[in-house]
């Protein structure tokens, strides 16, 4: 493998950000950091005025592999992610077949070492009948159990109460949940639908996705949690109301004493509900974008430390899809080549950067127990990210490199651009070009 020297960057680490070089070294590790490097039969590669990042992780991805591949493949979307700096993805189980058994998870990790270009782990789908299967999860070796407590894209489903309290009771491992209350997302379905028979408007999107249907279950999953002791993970956070659900942790041991953390998605973050009349169904996500309000708030959370991840839950479908009227459109979108631009597009409006990498990189290492992956450390895998401030990037369609073809951000332009991916010290992109032959690593976690 490759050695590597990168000069003059500027490292955004662990709450600090410093002028240094970084050796990586041909074990795929970060060999050294430090002021005025030499190494020997080393690429060098000037990075003065840009920063330097750990690679993103994703905690929440569906690249649709296997039985939705006209939507995306485990290649393609990670694909993309490397040349957007996401160089680690924990992917959702609601494909087809969906992830239920470890061995259709096993599949999974085997597709990802033939095709992923950015390292992996995948999540076993919880059901009301696979407990014995979740129970004997390595939790050295997946990421995490998914439950599904309102209906999504897929037929994963985990809505009886009796189910849910016999997971929390019983499992433990790190529970992920899509939190929506699947009686009152009914109750609503079954009132638009009279009065919208053929076709709902795509404002209405979040009245039935609403604001009580995620507190509900949000609140329902933390109540649980709590009761037995669960390590939750709340995705997506969407309410104001969501919000007060979470402990403040500002420091790095109050973090790692967290029980129950929370994420945010790009799109909760960028997107309000003024967005659907110029967009659509391009911003129709589950659970629902919703008011300015909801967006505040969210952006106070993570001022307080009550949100502890920033992700995407990237989920690609055709444009045809899409452009279905609204009983037939699926909900999802592609982000991930384009989210951590879209943090250095907060960091403009104010959010500390050192704040975004640890919102991006950090604490979902922390959090989810990634071995060596998510700082820069001497002795850590290389997974790197270079970032120009100095060069804006405009979304077009032909720079997309999503199977589906389309972004809800055609049209922005970045205050920034990705110049350089590592993944496990493999330049895996640089200026443009994705490396067809580099391949990431499966996962590891100290649980």
């Amino acid at each position: 493998m490759a050695r590597y020297l990168i000069r003059e960057a500027t490292l955004v680490n662990e709450g600090q950000t410093y002028v240094a070089d970084v050796l990586v070294g041909g074990t795929g590790r970060i060999e050294r950091i430090g002021p005025s490097l030499s190494a020997t039969a080393a690429t060098v590669i000037d990075a003065q005025g840009q920063y330097l990042l750990p690679g993103v992780i994703d905690d929440q991805v569906h690249f649709r592999e296997p039985g939705l591949t006209h939507k995306g493949t485990i290649g393609s979307e990670s694909r993309a992610a490397v040349a957007g700096g996401t160089t680690t993805y924990l992917e959702m189980p609601n494909t087809k077949p969906a992830a239920t058994t470890h061995a259709l998870l096993e599949e999974k990790y085997a597709r990802a070492a033939q095709t992923s270009a950015a390292n992996y782990s995948f999540y076993l789908g919880a059901t009301a009948h696979n407990l014995d299967e979740v129970l004997s999860t390595d939790p050295t070796r997946v990421c995490g159990i998914k439950a599904f407590l309102g209906s999504s894209t897929g037929d994963l489903l985990l809505d009886d109460e009796a189910a849910q309290e016999r997971l929390f009771a019983n499992c433990p491992h790190l529970i992920a949940i899509h939190a929506e209350h699947e009686p009152t997302l009914r109750a609503n379905a079954e009132h638009l639908k009279a009065q919208y028979p053929d076709d709902l408007p795509p404002e209405l999107h979040p009245i039935l996705r609403s604001r009580e249907a995620c507190y509900r279950s949000s609140s329902h999953a933390v109540a649980l949690a709590q009761r037995y002791g669960t390590r939750l993970h709340v995705l997506q956070i969407s309410t104001a109301e969501e919000v007060q659900l979470f402990a403040p942790a500002t420091t790095p041991a109050e973090l790692q004493a967290k029980r129950i953390t929370a994420e945010a998605c790009t799109h909760h973050l960028w997107f309000a509900d003024d967005d659907y009349a110029r967009l659509g169904s391009r911003i129709q996500w589950n659970p629902a974008v919703k008011t300015a309000a909801d967006r505040a708030a969210i952006w106070q959370g993570i001022a307080e430390g009550r949100i502890d991840v920033l992700a995407t839950d990237h989920a690609p479908h055709t444009l045809a899809e899409k452009q279905n009227p609204y009983w037939s459109c699926p909900s999802g979108g592609p982000l991930v080549q384009h989210s951590l631009l879209a943090g250095f597009a907060f960091v403009a409006r104010g959010l500390a950067l050192t704040h975004l990498v640890a919102l991006m990189c950090h604490h979902p290492a922390t959090l989810f127990g990634i071995v060596e992956r998510g700082f820069l450390r001497e002795g850590y895998w290389a997974d790197l990210v270079l970032v120009d401030p100095r060069q804006p990037t405009t979304v077009t369609p032909d720079s997309l490199l999503y199977s589906c073809g389309w972004s809800p951000f055609e049209g922005v332009t970045f205050p920034a651009a990705v110049t350089h991916t590592f993944v496990s010290g493999q330049l895996a992109y640089r200026q443009g070009v994705v490396d067809p032959t580099v391949r990431g690593m499966r996962l590891t976690f100290a649980r």
